[in-house]
């Protein structure tokens, strides 16, 4: 039996200072594995195979010659596929996405739907006799083409309401002096993460083991055992690494098929995706079309405000990508409207994708100020903090902290705004015409019930375990700070385990929900554990442990509006005479509770930004409305900004402790790419005094503004 003593008061804190990742080294001398690098014994490979039609029948597949080929080992279809029960409530109250229940049925709903896994000793033997199995098909008439004035266009709540109304909108706008009604679009975008999806399946002594690339292996766990009707107790799911998710890692197609052929062949079962199957398999954010009207009096102030939406979903399943609900939380209007609607097509269903709904609907919205600026002759940063609501404008609700005029204050002064000349077209530096431009940013800061557990050994150290997701956030990094200082040690005696479904119920990576869900949890583990050792307990050999759940705490959160601020600046070049649009440098100043880790959140809130300017000028999904599929599902065909198109990309904050979070957290993992988008494309039209409401601001969109076209 050994005492082991923690810090004093006086213990330095490790909250807030800059800190390398914990597992830096394991990751770049190769020593942390991913989800398809786990070595097994006796360990197979399954390929799937993917429809070649857009919608249809399977009629017949042609399995023989394929089971004779070398090394294949089975043919999963719909015709000998373990039944899989989807009648049941997952996540968050969400109904199961019908396209993990792989090969329950001969439909075809979209191209790229999965029809069949083919198994064999290697990859390379599973990749071949999957292209050589041959699909009969009964092809049907197809829709894949996006319209915001779809006609069959309808409401649908998802995790917000559909449509809020407020005011008489049209007497509104009738009386005001000032209107502004524009429609703006953003195309169909795909998360590539570093990382492809995949996943391991294996049974052991009646236990189910999945190593997993997720943002979430409770969540998995659970949807797996909901799925192959087991006991949750039975299903075990570990994702220690992950590299990147964005909302795109959560049960997919391949974990599932996994699953069904480890239990067929009683063998380890490895599903790794291609980047092209990512494309169909893995979810996208759906294309929009917006209309915001703005009605306002000379001085700007607003008297009206509508913002309705329009996105895509599958014919399998309904997502919303609500992106009229960030106008719920920015600006007030005395008539205030909001919809989000959905177009049924033959696609892949869409899904959570880095601010589902903030991030395409904050272009719309924050071009269509800046358009209202211009009308009324006033600065767009003005024209923001005078709109300032002091409660939530639909909800009602308080703000539990809403710095964003402080956010701009600062971001103007940093960025130079006040030299800024505001008529546009007037800078030209040879052949380059230069803009300024600005938007706000905002991202809900929510928290959910988590478990955590921490433990203290004889040696001195301590464990924390809980079922957290480091997608490449740092999150790891930040869990280990946050229990150092609760138990007031350095953090070199911390050791933080996540991403296994054993170590309990635990938020997922996503909604900028983690990092403050989980610190909540591991900081009264950690707290109560060191009020027992500070008793003197004496330690066993197997130590002392901590278990927290959060679920009281968080449920006793006083109603309010929760979120993250920010303020983006962009300056950009434009090439009339080619096109091309350069972003020369971009500041983001974001209120966003208390920084954990410097380091890492400066990469977080980067990044985002960086992700605007490939959202504004780069990225963009296009499908071929004959096959219904995508042109140049890669990295080849689809773009994305590299090193050379982010020249000085700066991201601060300023001190927004959130006084109802134990720790002050609010969260930061998206509000980074809000905003971003807008900004860039108001810079272009100071630039060039054109306005371009279509993303991206491809250099033919530019040429045709140049040659004199309307409005981009």
């Amino acid at each position: 039996m050994t005492a082991v003593t923690t810090g004093t008061s006086a213990h330095a804190p490790s909250v807030g200072t800059g800190h390398t990742r914990v597992e830096g080294r394991d990751k770049v001398t190769g020593a942390a594995r991913y989800a398809g690098e786990v070595p097994f014994a006796d360990l197979a490979h399954g390929w799937l195979v993917l429809s070649t039609v857009a919608r249809g029948r399977v009629l017949a597949l042609d399995t023989e010659p394929v089971l004779a080929m070398p090394g294949v080992l089975a043919v999963l279809d719909h015709r000998n596929a373990l039944r899989l029960e989807t009648d049941y409530t997952g996540l968050m109250g969400m109904r199961p996405d019908p396209t993990c229940a792989v090969f329950q049925h001969d439909r075809v709903p979209h191209r790229g739907w999965p029809v069949a896994l083919v198994v064999a000793e290697t990859s390379e033997q599973a990749r071949e006799a999957a292209e050589a199995l041959v699909v009969h098909y009964e092809q049907q008439p197809h829709d894949v083409e996006f319209a915001g004035e779809h006609p069959d266009a309808y409401p649908l709540d998802g995790h917000m309401p559909a449509v809020t109304q407020k005011g008489d909108l049209d007497a509104a706008l009738a009386s005001s002096p000032i209107v502004v009604d524009a429609e703006y679009t953003t195309p169909e975008e795909h998360h590539n993460p570093m990382e492809p999806h995949a996943a391991t399946a294996r049974w052991d002594g009646g236990q189910l083991e999945v190593i997993d690339s997720n943002q979430g292996v409770t969540w998995v766990a659970g949807e797996l055992a909901n799925l192959f009707s087991l006991d949750p107790s039975s299903v075990r799911v570990r994702s220690e690494h992950v590299g990147g998710g964005f909302g795109s890692k959560g049960l997919r197609a391949h974990q599932v098929a996994a699953v069904m052929a480890a239990t067929v062949l009683q063998r380890p079962v490895r599903v790794v995706l291609t980047r092209r199957q990512m494309f169909s398999l893995t979810g996208y954010r759906s294309p929009t079309t917006q209309r915001v009207r703005l009605g306002a009096d000379t001085d700007g102030r607003l008297r009206a405000l509508e913002h309705s939406a329009v996105s895509a979903t599958s014919t399998v399943y309904e997502f919303v990508e609500p992106s009229a609900g960030v106008a719920r939380v920015m600006y007030g209007a005395e008539a205030h409207h909001t919809a989000n609607r959905l177009v049924r097509l033959d696609v892949p269903t869409p899904t959570f994708m880095r601010a589902p709904g903030e991030a395409p609907g904050s272009f719309a919205l924050e071009a269509a100020l800046d358009e209202l600026a211009e009308k009324c002759g006033i600065d767009p940063v003005e024209l923001r903090l005078r709109n300032e609501p002091d409660k939530g404008p639909v909800s009602g609700l308080p703000f539990a902290g809403r710095n964003l005029a402080a956010c701009f204050r600062e971001g103007a002064r940093r960025f130079g705004w006040a030299d800024r000349d505001p008529r546009p077209g007037v800078r030209r530096e040879g052949r380059w015409l230069l803009g300024t431009g600005t938007a706000a940013a905002s991202f809900p800061a929510g928290a959910a019930p988590s478990t955590a557990a921490a433990t203290a050994h004889p040696d001195g150290t301590f464990t924390v375990r809980i079922s957290a997701a480091d997608i490449g956030t740092g999150a790891r990094t930040a869990l280990t700070l946050v229990a150092a200082d609760a138990l007031q040690v350095p953090p070199e005696r911390i050791q933080v385990r996540i991403g296994d479904s054993a170590f309990g119920p635990a938020m997922i990576a996503g909604g900028s929900m983690g990092t403050r869900s989980w610190s909540w949890a591991v900081r009264a583990a950690a707290g109560e554990l060191r009020e027992r050792l500070a008793l003197g307990a004496d330690i066993p050999p197997e130590g002392v442990t901590v278990r927290s759940n959060t679920a009281e705490a968080v449920a006793a959160l006083p109603p309010a509006e929760r979120h993250s601020f920010g303020a983006q600046f962009a300056e950009v070049a434009v090439d009339v005479g080619t096109g091309e649009v350069r972003v020369r440098r971009m500041l983001g100043i974001f209120a966003a509770g208390r920084i954990v880790n410097p380091l890492t959140a400066r990469n977080q809130l980067r990044g985002g930004m960086i992700w605007g300017i490939s959202m504004a000028l780069h990225e963009e999904a296009v499908r071929d409305r004959a096959s219904g599929g995508h042109v140049g599902a890669d990295l080849a065909g689809y773009h994305v900004a590299t090193h050379a198109d982010v020249p000085r990309v700066e991201a601060d904050w300023i001190d927004d402790t959130d006084p109802d979070d134990p720790v002050g957290i609010k969260g930061i993992g998206e509000v980074g790419i809000v905003g971003a988008a807008a900004a860039i494309a108001n810079a272009v039209w100071h630039a060039t005094g054109v306005r371009h409401r279509a993303l991206p601001i491809r250099p033919d969109r530019v040429l045709s503004a140049a040659a004199g076209a309307p409005d981009a």
